[in-house]
């Protein structure tokens, strides 16, 4: 296999030394705000965001660090650290990981910032609600909780008129901890940069649509870093406009990710942080290549409807994210996937950690495959505790899939 992975080399994207400039000043400020005179709230990564950059808050992601956690392999021992402490090898592995690394001051940047305050949004799963009030007790410093009602098919007026008073709550509670009015001219150039910000990320995740594809989903589940930490800055427009500029260049020239792309797959679910490098060279080494995934397209929140006022915009956006809807809309969401990137399968990956992205995914697989006639594979794994994972038994369901997918071609 070494061999074919040298027959099909990956092409680095240059952008990617913007990508970790931007990002290690983004931690050097959350870790040492009162050098810029900012407080820090820790926040779920569905939770909205908007509204603490309007307010001069810096937002700090414990999800986001638990990828960082995962990729760095440092994972394991920091849920240890919080199984010795009682806590439950059952947990998600981003909250134990997140509650370890608190225990022990160790990561990848070592002691994590202390929150002012907790912003918790439900809308990505109920873990994060016991997660948060932990993190609450633990800290000492007071949580806002973030309730959006599950929307099964189409998101009813009631719906949308509770999610929008839990946004006016919001805002007051930040009013309450800045002890300042909230401020909604800030707030519209907050949102006006995350709107930006979400449009560059749509248009980057569109261009993989060609063919050879210019950027992976592996590729994408690096970059979407800032689009989930810097939403609503200037610095995240700025990465994401070079970036596109880089890829739209790749097209033009007919470049692809990777020098061989003969079969188009999509991903579903969190990525498996620890294992990202070694599952991209197995599958581009049989010219397999994954061209979208339902993981970083829900940060580019579809239903965002810039007509309406910007809290009843963003309660709808924030309400209606992919795990937040019901089992039909995620059929039709990998169906279209499937259909718009011209992909001959998808993978999924089952997550021990992530009931909400992984119940029901064979009933979702069966359907997706009856809608679309193509071929589903499903793996186990944890996206970031490696405990829960068999690489080797991995491996060789993919070589199963592929010569598969091959045969019929």
């Amino acid at each position: 296999m070494e061999n074919e992975i040298q027959i099909n080399p990956y092409r680095k994207i240059n952008s990617t030394s913007a990508y970790r400039r931007l990002m290690t000043a983004y931690y050097f400020m959350v870790k040492h705000p009162n050098w810029f005179g900012k407080k820090v709230a820790w926040i779920t990564s569905g939770g909205p965001v908007e509204p603490l950059y309007a307010m001069g808050v810096l937002p700090f992601y414990p999800e986001n660090y638990g990828a960082m956690c995962g990729a760095s392999r440092m994972s394991v021992s920091l849920c240890e650290a919080a199984e010795h402490r009682g806590y439950s090898h059952d947990l998600c592995s981003y909250a134990l990981t997140d509650i370890g690394s608190s225990f022990t001051d160790q990561g990848p940047i070592g002691k994590l910032p202390k929150p002012d305050f907790l912003i918790c949004g439900n809308n990505i799963c109920g873990t994060v609600i016991k997660w948060y009030e932990i993190q609450a007790r633990h800290f000492n410093v007071p949580l806002f909780f973030f309730d959006t009602p599950f929307i099964y098919e189409e998101m009813e007026e009631h719906n949308l008129n509770y999610v929008q008073n839990q946004m006016k709550e919001y805002i007051a509670f930040l009013e309450k901890q800045l002890n300042r009015p909230f401020s909604e001219k800030r707030f519209q150039k907050a949102c006006s940069l995350s709107f930006e910000t979400i449009t560059l990320w749509k248009e980057i995740l569109d261009l993989p649509q060609h063919q050879p594809a210019p950027l992976a989903a592996f590729d994408a589940f690096i970059h979407m870093a800032p689009i989930v930490t810097l939403r609503g800055t200037r610095w995240a427009v700025r990465y994401y406009k070079k970036l596109k500029r880089e890829m739209e260049e790749r097209v033009k020239k007919g470049i692809g990710a990777f020098a061989r792309e003969e079969i188009r797959l999509i991903w579903d679910n969190i990525p498996i942080w620890y294992d990202i490098r070694n599952l991209s060279k197995i599958l581009s080494s049989q010219g397999a290549v994954l061209v979208a995934d339902t993981y970083t397209s829900a940060w580019a929140m579809e239903q965002l409807d810039l007509n309406q006022t910007l809290i009843n915009g963003l309660a709808q956006a924030y309400a209606t994210i992919h795990l937040n809807r019901g089992l039909g809309y995620k059929i039709e969401k990998i169906a279209n996937l499937i259909r718009k990137y011209k992909a001959h399968g998808f993978i999924m990956h089952s997550n021990r950690s992530c009931k909400p992205y992984s119940l029901g995914q064979l009933d979702l697989k069966r359907e997706v495959t009856r809608l679309t006639g193509k071929p589903g594979l499903m793996i186990e794994a944890d996206h970031t505790d490696s405990r829960s994972y068999a690489p080797k038994q991995v491996e060789k369901q993919i070589q199963i899939f592929l010569d598969m997918i091959k045969g019929k071609g």
